[in-house]
């Protein structure tokens, strides 16, 4: 009586796969390349690629139209302590003075709370942004 599988199929010719014609071509495994990414393959190719097909096809018409990177007043609200403690942030009073081209954020969005008086230099903002740094008695310069 064998003990386990690999003693059991020891000096079998086809180790219980059936016929020595099955388990030979691209079917066995699935297809060939990336066929199935869309469907039995799914999973794997997600973990591996991330998303890859929309509802967009190839190109995406609604992609935004700034190219840099965005960030919402909320958030630099948030990391201001460690921004004045790694020097990209200057503190004069209660207000603080922050470059926003410094960290590569091109534009300064309205989301979130604000709780400091910020001077922000960016390249954009959008209308909620500047009301939200205005109410607190803060400015929003364009670059």
């Amino acid at each position: 009586m064998p003990v386990n599988k690999r003693s059991k199929y020891r000096g079998s010719r086809t180790c219980g796969g059936g016929t020595h014609k099955n388990r030979r071509g691209a079917g066995n495994r699935g297809g060939r390349g990336n066929a199935g990414v869309n469907a039995h393959h799914f999973v794997k190719a997600y973990l591996v690629r991330g998303p890859v097909f929309g509802k967009c096809g190839f190109k995406h018409h609604h992609e935004a139209s700034i190219t840099g990177d965005v960030l919402d007043i909320g958030e630099i609200d948030q990391i201001i302590p460690v921004l004045i403690r790694s020097g990209l942030a200057q503190e004069e009073g209660d207000t603080v003075i922050f470059d926003a081209e410094v960290l590569g954020i091109e534009k300064v969005l309205g989301g979130g709370k604000v709780m400091h008086k910020m001077n922000i230099t960016a390249a954009a903002f959008s209308q909620q942004a500047i009301a939200k740094i205005e109410a607190k008695g803060g400015h929003a310069m364009t670059s």
